[in-house]
């Protein structure tokens, strides 16, 4: 009897240097290629979620790729253990490749999976895909993980300039895959509308890297490269973004692809993170967590312009730029003394480009309680960030236009008030 191997796409939504794909597509067995909707992931999810419009969308140019090999990308709605449970009773399969996942819940439902497919004599196999380096590649030198990004960015260098970086032609075995018809899956049939936010075009040129560090912080000239939702989905190759940025002379942008895998491993060394701050000294500040002020906040109704301007491109888009995310941070924990956790919660739901191990990271780092984060005392001055980073009121206008009209709010909180509150709500946390 023919044997299968099921390939499982999760955030490596692409057939293009697919490292797991070409190692499932390499075997002896023909593949059959499938995709799970996980309904406990679904279910936290807002009913008009444009994450789910990117995915289908992924699935959509991978599934014509598929039929043009006379196979179609199996879509499954569901929770993993009852999909698989249901595919080994339909098909004779005698493994199951996937990408290396890492955050704390895929862990869990990872090993959950190997456990399943092991009592049916079904191997389990994942490979390093979304990353250059992974785990414990790179760590100190008595093994211990690195705390600090600098050192960290060191050793990834080094290493990376030791080992050429691979490239997994899975588009060229695409023949490989089993002839088999398998479910289709829209939007209505997972339960959700709609969300009419814009698919993101990402601009992820040479051009774009090259000028980087010079236009980066300034959000009315738009010139970031938008890869976070491709890095957050697979649509694009890590391997192939770290190269293009490699090859061109400006390091910057390769600094920040560093800074992503350097939270990656907090994440994944110091999985309690996800809820608890890295320096548990921090968790006993005695936050206000004011509603009315969150959801002023929330709305980008707080009378500071920039933070409102930031705080409606997110709501509207899906997206925020970065210097801007660094400041509305900073405004909600340290102006507001409101929990960082509701902040990271706020931009897990609306962000497109939402990667925990960064979202947990960066915003533990405006609050101070991370690794290697901002000092507590650093506490970005709302109207200073627009003479350096708006000064013709260019982005404010665009999402904020009656900010100099009478109906715009007044100031929220002042803010040499505000600075003070933190500075002592801070000290007496550290110092209890």
């Amino acid at each position: 009897m023919e044997k299968y191997t099921l390939f499982w796409f999760r955030r490596d939504l692409r057939i293009e240097d697919n490292h797991g794909l070409f190692r499932a597509l390499s075997g002896k067995n023909k593949v059959i290629p499938l995709f799970i909707f996980d309904q406990q992931i679904l279910k936290k999810l807002p009913k008009s979620d444009a994450r789910l419009e990117y995915i289908l969308l992924a699935l959509g140019t991978i599934g014509i790729a598929m039929k043009k090999n006379r196979c179609s990308l199996g879509m499954y709605h569901g929770t993993p253990q009852a999909i698989f449970k249901t595919l080994i009773s339909t098909w004779p399969i005698e493994k199951v490749i996937c990408n290396e996942d890492y955050e704390p819940y895929a862990r869990d439902r990872d090993a959950s999976i190997k456990s399943l497919l092991e009592d049916h004599q079904i191997s389990f196999e994942t490979y390093k895909d979304q990353v250059i380096f992974e785990k414990d590649e790179i760590v100190k030198d008595d093994g211990t993980p690195y705390r600090v990004y600098t050192p960290f960015s060191r050793k990834w260098l080094h290493h990376f300039s030791e080992n050429e970086l691979p490239y997994y032609p899975s588009e060229t075995l695409l023949d490989k895959l089993a002839d088999i018809e398998q479910p289709q899956l829209d939007l209505t049939d997972l339960g959700f509308i709609s969300s009419k936010v814009s698919s993101p075009q990402h601009t992820f040129n040479n051009e774009r890297i090259t000028a980087y560090e010079a236009t980066r912080n300034f959000p009315a000239i738009d010139q970031t490269t938008r890869i976070g939702t491709p890095l957050r989905f697979g649509t694009l190759s890590v391997r192939e973004m770290v190269r293009k940025s490699a090859a061109i002379a400006n390091p910057t942008f390769l600094k920040e692809l560093i800074w992503r895998e350097f939270f990656m491993q907090i994440l994944w060394h110091f999985p309690h993170t996800m809820t608890q701050s890295f320096k548990p000294q921090y968790d006993r500040i005695e936050w206000r967590n004011d509603p009315v002020e969150f959801e002023k906040w929330c709305g980008g109704n707080t009378g500071y312009p920039l933070v409102d301007a930031g705080m409606r491109q997110l709501n509207q888009t899906g997206f925020m730029h970065n210097r801007v995310r660094m400041l509305v941070g900073s405004f909600l924990c340290k102006h507001l003394l409101i929990d960082w956790r509701l902040g990271e919660a706020y931009f897990a739901e609306k962000l497109l480009d939402y990667e925990m191990s960064s979202n947990v990271g960066n915003w533990q780092w405006v609050a101070g309680c991370g690794v290697d984060a901002a000092p507590y005392f650093r506490i970005f001055n709302p109207t200073e960030q627009i003479k350096k980073f708006d000064k013709q009121h260019e982005y404010i206008q665009k999402w904020v236009p009656e900010y100099q009209e009478m109906t715009y709010p007044h100031p929220i909180v002042d803010h040499k008030f505000a600075r003070e509150r933190c500075l002592k709500t801070y000290k007496a946390a550290l110092n209890a």
